[in-house]
């Protein structure tokens, strides 16, 4: 994405300057330099990267009687042809995250119900949740608290496919467990389909400032545009009305 804004904003210059454009072509030349060194050195994903995650670094607060934990699927893994599905590397965050708190719910003495939320968005042969489950199984969580949607394709549909899970459990409190960069587009999500959940991020990333350009920074500045993109997907898509309605009547008040 950062990228390819780079390659267009150095045609528009080669153009420019081909037409004899001299001014316009050296203006957008040190633009795209600009931007180049903003983002390979690190000063725009951090920045944008904090702002998504800062929000979401505090803690899920007390139990209540009755709890369930929503696990987001991040995606799952094969080495090599015919080896074993297993989480991906960005997925292990947010299952250990979800185990304790699981755990720590358990240990409070309430009644706890452990969600994950996932399909084989990737077409690797299985769902992501079921690709956890195992995983969660060896952490600690009872089988009889877990329970699997393996339908959702994306994260519109993690919050959609799970409404209907949780008002059949009818939680007296919800806990989103995702990478603190996803929470935003997540709890936007939830929101909608009447879920108030309480966010829990299960990993951080940052980037690096640094004196030479870094391709790592490129590849966080794209992630961080990519949830802001999909912030504002949801807000034109309510405005033309290409999304579902919302719920507006919540299923389970925002509780700390």
């Amino acid at each position: 994405m950062t990228s390819d804004a780079l390659v267009l904003l150095l045609l528009v210059t080669a153009v420019a300057a081909w037409t004899g454009r001299r001014r316009l072509a050296s203006g957008l030349a040190g633009l795209a330099l600009l931007l180049f060194l903003a983002v390979g050195c690190g000063p725009l994903p951090r920045w944008l990267l904090h702002s998504l995650q800062a929000p979401y670094m505090g803690t899920v607060g007390g139990w209540a009687p009755r709890n369930a934990i929503v696990l987001l699927g991040a995606g799952t893994t094969r080495v090599a042809p015919g080896a074993t599905l297993e989480p991906s590397l960005f997925a292990y965050g947010r299952i250990v995250q979800a185990a304790r708190l699981y755990r720590d719910c358990k240990a409070s003495g309430q009644q706890c119900m452990l969600l994950v939320s996932g399909g084989d968005s990737q077409h690797h042969g299985m769902a992501e949740a079921a690709v956890y489950a195992p995983v969660l199984l060896g952490l600690g969580v009872s089988a009889q608290d877990l329970q699997l949607e393996s339908r959702s394709m994306n994260t519109w549909q993690n919050a959609q496919f799970s409404r209907p899970l949780l008002q059949a459990y009818d939680p007296q409190k919800l806990v989103l467990v995702s990478s603190a960069i996803h929470l935003r587009r997540s709890m936007l999500y939830f929101t909608h389909f009447g879920l108030r959940p309480v966010p829990a991020h299960g990993d951080t990333i940052a980037a690096m400032i640094t004196a030479w350009p870094q391709s790592s920074n490129l590849a966080l500045c794209d992630d961080a545009l990519h949830e802001y993109l999909g912030v504002a997907q949801y807000h034109v898509y309510n405005a033309l009305g290409w999304n579902a309605p919302p719920v507006l009547a919540p299923l389970i008040p925002a509780v700390r």
